[in-house]
């Protein structure tokens, strides 16, 4: 079930860390109840895996989309999962790698941003949520050692500058923000290849959409673990768009014909 968009205050954003008093995190780790990631035994663990991720900018903001396909090995596990997720009002994340705990990861996330704003009566800036969501990868980094990564795409509309950024984490925690699109996953050097070839600056929202479509078709083409859009079934990419008007999903029936126009003009 997709967690839904949850209305948010205006406020100043302040530009700092989330520090403990007004951290989810830090109260459920007082009360161990934090996830015990660093503590879990995972040899031999085939768990479903989430494969690709994109976004790049547009004039208006930023176009997040994934792929619908989860892999076991070399099985398809399921092809209907929805990796791409509103954050907040004005932020979303993407999820590859192990299913199941991206999102929980991403569940954490949400009620962290959530908690710090009726805490502090104000929003977290766009740099702080990155710099928490790496903090929550780092805490993932044993069980990464035994293969249960959780790489997530990051990226939202910043209210102070009125542009899109986007950020890129390694296993480790590390945060990158990228200048124009961004891809992870499984499939995500294809997406990025492509992106780089066709990307340029005066998209609008139905070019950015269209692009990000075809970058995940790309991706598919040459990794078999990223699903390519099945119209017959009506399995089309989960995308989302961020402007100043905040997070909105893009209907399976507006992504209809563009992901036919789109299958149609592939060589």
């Amino acid at each position: 079930m997709t967690p839904p968009l949850r209305n948010f205050s205006p406020g100043p954003l302040p530009t700092g860390e989330i520090v403990p008093d007004s951290s989810f995190a830090a109260l459920l780790e007082t009360r161990g109840l934090l996830p015990t990631w660093a503590t879990n035994d995972a040899s031999g663990v085939v768990a479903p895996e989430g494969t690709t991720v994109l976004a790049l900018r547009w004039n208006g903001g930023v176009v997040m989309a994934g792929d619908r396909r989860a892999t076991a090995g070399n099985l398809i596990a399921h092809k209907r999962v929805r990796k791409v997720y509103p954050a907040d009002r004005y932020s979303a994340v993407a999820i590859s790698g192990t299913a199941g705990m991206a999102i929980e990861l991403i569940k954490l996330f949400q009620t962290e941003l959530e908690h710090y704003e009726k805490i502090e009566d104000t929003r977290l800036s766009l740099e702080g949520k990155a710099n928490f969501l790496a903090r929550l990868v780092r805490q993932n980094l044993p069980l990464a050692f035994q293969g249960l990564v959780v790489v997530p795409l990051f990226c939202g509309f910043d209210e102070r500058d009125g542009t899109g950024h986007l950020y890129t984490f390694d296993v480790v925690g590390g945060r990158y923000e990228e200048q124009d699109y961004a891809a992870t996953g499984s499939g995500g050097l294809e997406a990025r290849s492509f992106l780089k070839t066709i990307f340029r600056d005066d998209l609008d929202r139905d070019d950015a959409i269209a692009l990000a479509i075809e970058g995940l078709v790309a991706a598919s083409e040459e990794d078999a673990a990223t699903g390519g859009p099945d119209v017959k079934r009506g399995i089309y990419p989960n995308v989302v768009t961020i402007t100043a008007e905040g997070v909105v999903e893009v209907a399976d029936d507006d992504l209809s014909g563009v992901t036919t126009s789109v299958l149609e003009a592939r060589p």
